[in-house]
């Protein structure tokens, strides 16, 4: 079903992971990049602690949804996320820590 989280793997995509997901690995590293406890990260995203250490121990299935929530939320506080060479990575942009890209800067190349 099309934009269903029902039956979503974590977001994975045969080959790898899809362009609105993250590893585990990868939140857990922008969750230090930004000096983020587990239940920082879960208020932030309005879900439960446990969401989050599920997730990031990599022991649980959660729908794409949250994952893709989850992304979008360390994003708008200045996380980057890479796949270069097929090696996924996190660092932090020097633009969007705190409050995420306010309206009128909103453009098509925030949406990469």
């Amino acid at each position: 079903m099309a934009g269903s989280d029902e039956g979503a793997q974590s977001g994975l995509q045969a080959g790898g992971l899809g362009p609105n997901t993250i590893s585990a690995a990868q939140s857990r590293a922008a969750r230090a990049l930004l000096n983020w406890s587990e239940a920082d990260l879960a208020g932030k995203l309005g879900l439960g602690e446990g969401f989050v250490r599920d997730f990031e121990s990599g022991g649980h299935e959660v729908p794409s949804g949250q994952i893709e929530a989850l992304r979008s939320t360390l994003m708008a506080h200045g996380v980057v996320f890479s796949d270069a060479g097929g090696s996924a990575g996190v660092r932090l942009s020097g633009q969007g820590q705190g409050e995420g890209t306010r309206v009128d800067a909103l453009n098509t190349e925030n949406d990469r």
